[in-house]
């Protein structure tokens, strides 16, 4: 049995509790189960700290009144709509109206945005890609597309990031210094490059109080710096036959930041891929992506729970 266990993870950690692995597939296999139907978000905009970009947002709301916490999600390179869609969301009008809809969302932002509100989360999805004419995304594989200057991970979405977090604090039914973050690939460096920008959390100005990265790029240039400091905690999600990313430099800047005093764990999933945590059949056909997912959604529930307080 313990080496049945090993066998599905990797697990790099440091200052972050991390469940037994037959726990999380339990508890994740009870919750599949008995999750209710999923709710249509609700469509809201904001303003990105660009100070010129006015962002579509979806929000999944928990049951009650709140005040609840909240976590921003940020989508990667492929944007935030389902394939199947993107046709409809391409010609974005630079102002508050868009084609694109919460109906149009991938499976995989619908899941974990539900997930959020059924534990009591209240989620957020900014399109970082729509509001600037590009929210059909980018081709697997585009990582030096110059198309995508306009939305890089480096010195435009951390901003978006920011300016969700602002709209967030703004609302009287989210806690304001229980604000959290996740992204996935791009998305996911995004969320470093956001650590980075926020050293640490201000009792007057709160930033994230934690953050979850899935499969991030972590090269250089991907990440603002190769050192993350401040005391943010953070828990990266790698995928060992990552087809797309290296998560052998995401272990290295975790043990860097470490070195450095940061707060960052890193699960590393044996015979995992790159979005091993999507639904849909392309993925969870391969074994260890249905293990890493489960794995991965119950160990971002306890970082949450353990950074509630």
């Amino acid at each position: 049995m313990e080496s049945f266990l090993r066998s599905l993870f990797v697990s790099r950690a440091s200052g972050l509790q991390s469940r037994l692995v037959a726990v999380s597939l339990l508890v994740a296999g009870l919750l599949a189960l008995t999750a209710p139907a999923m709710a249509q978000p609700e469509t809201v905009y904001f303003d990105s700290l660009d100070q010129k970009t006015r962002i579509v947002g979806y929000l999944f709301k928990p049951a009650g009144a709140g005040p609840y916490p909240a976590i921003v999600l940020l989508h990667g390179r492929a944007g935030p709509y389902s394939i199947n869609d993107n046709g409809d969301c391409t010609l974005v009008a630079k102002t508050v109206s868009s084609p694109c809809n919460a109906g149009t969302l991938s499976k995989r932002h619908a899941m974990w945005g539900q997930y959020w509100a059924d534990h009591g989360v209240l989620a957020l999805l900014p399109d970082s890609f729509g509001p600037r004419g590009k929210a059909h995304g980018f081709a697997r594989f585009s990582h030096d597309d110059i198309e995508r200057e306009d939305v890089n991970e480096l010195t435009v979405r951390p901003l978006d990031a920011e300016g969700a977090l602002a709209y967030l604090q703004s609302r009287g039914d989210v806690l304001p210094d229980r604000i959290f973050l996740q992204g996935w690939s791009n998305g996911g460096s995004t969320a470093l490059n956001v650590m980075i920008r926020q050293p640490g959390n201000d009792r007057q100005r709160p930033g994230f109080r934690a953050a979850l990265v899935f499969y991030p790029g972590c090269g250089p240039a991907a990440l603002l710096e190769p050192i993350i400091h401040g005391k943010t905690p953070i828990a990266m999600f790698l995928a060992e036959d990552d087809e797309e990313v290296s998560p052998a430099r995401c272990v290295e800047v975790a043990d860097r930041s470490r070195a450095a005093g940061a707060v960052i764990d890193a699960t590393l999933y044996p015979g995992a891929t790159h979005d091993f945590d999507d639904p849909g059949q392309r993925r969870q056909s391969i074994a260890d992506n249905r293990s890493a997912k489960m794995d991965a959604m119950a160990k971002a529930l306890t970082v949450l729970d353990a950074n509630k307080r």
